[in-house]
């Protein structure tokens, strides 16, 4: 699954700190996802969807065959 948190992130102008705290998790979650060694539970990608005020899958690219 890619992912565009970064993206996202950086146009809200918001550091990792910033949006880890929003949703609840630590900035290293927040890495994680962004370099996609971790893939966000459901109740935590729409937090960050909400954050970002975008629907889930502009946020969260699910490929093809997953």
């Amino acid at each position: 699954m890619d992912n565009e948190v970064h993206k996202y992130r950086k146009a809200l102008r918001l550091t990792q700190e910033d949006l880890a705290k929003a949703v609840g998790v630590t900035r290293q979650t927040i890495i994680s996802i962004e370099q996609g060694k971790y893939i966000a539970s459901l109740p935590l990608a729409i937090k960050i969807a909400k954050v970002f005020g975008v629907p889930v899958e502009k946020v969260f690219i699910l490929k093809e065959g997953e």
